[in-house]
């Protein structure tokens, strides 16, 4: 059996029905795709959801999270957080929450707009993958964001001063801060390496970034699986930040 492999999945968990959405391989737009009709039985829909997240080739999962107006929580709010976490442990892949608020009535209005007169169970399925596509193209933005403030932060000062178990501090440039998993790491240089240097395996510090914005750490990987994996997702994903860094130039010197 072939299967078509997507980064991420994304879930709008209701009481009857579930909204799917993908991301495309580069995670840069959401792909609204079926609606599961949940069974009544909590444990065949978790099964069959995570199925679907296994047979999608996902890295991670992203659920919507219903929330009130006012951002405050729901008693749905207790069932998707309860979904999430069954999830989580049953499909092995990592589960994140995102607001969906109004991502069910934006599905509805779009749906009017492109003047889709759908009715009954056909409609409902296309309403349930659209929203989901939305909590999806909203938690991909927010990443964007984040990833975007994370380097301005480094922007600033780039240079970081890490202090060992017995006090000795040792400065590093900062590189590279990228998404891996759903996780956030840290690719970092000694300070004053010669230009280039960062391509040698050897002359770069990858470190797993923890915590929350006032108390981020640094963290040493010790699975060498890992390290491996998330080395070559650096070398990947600072490849091209630097082609997007001499495109940048180009289109300025053009402009000139």
């Amino acid at each position: 059996m072939c299967y078509t492999f997507f980064m991420i999945v994304a879930f709008d968990i209701g009481d009857k029905r579930i909204g799917v959405a993908y991301s495309d391989p580069a995670e840069s737009y959401a792909i609204p795709s079926e609606t599961y009709f949940r069974t009544g039985k909590f444990s065949d829909d978790v099964a069959a959801v995570a199925k679907i997240a296994r047979e999608a080739g996902a890295q991670s999962i992203v659920c919507g999270l219903p929330l009130y107006e006012d951002g405050g929580e729901s008693p749905q709010s207790e069932k998707t957080r309860a979904f999430a976490a069954t999830l989580e442990r049953a499909a092995g892949i990592p589960v994140t929450l995102s607001d969906e608020r109004n991502t069910t009535r934006a599905a509805r209005g779009d749906l009017i707009a492109m003047g889709k007169s759908v009715r009954g169970d056909k409609k409902k399925k296309r309403v349930d993958s659209l929203a989901a596509a939305y909590i999806l193209e909203g938690y991909l933005e927010e990443r964007r964001q984040h990833m975007k403030e994370v380097g301005n932060q480094y922007d600033d000062d780039n240079v970081v001063e890490l202090i060992d178990e017995e006090g000795k501090t040792y400065r590093y440039e900062h590189i590279l801060t990228f998404a891996y998993k759903g996780e956030w790491y840290c690719a970092l240089a000694p300070e004053g390496a010669e230009e280039g240097d960062e391509d040698e395996g050897d002359e770069v510090a990858i470190y797993h970034l923890v915590g929350g914005e006032d108390d981020e750490q640094l963290e040493t990987i010790e699975d060498e699986t890992l390290l491996d994996e998330v080395f070559a997702e650096f070398c990947n994903q600072y490849e091209d930040f630097e082609d997007a860094d001499e495109a940048e130039r180009l289109d300025s010197d053009d402009e000139e």
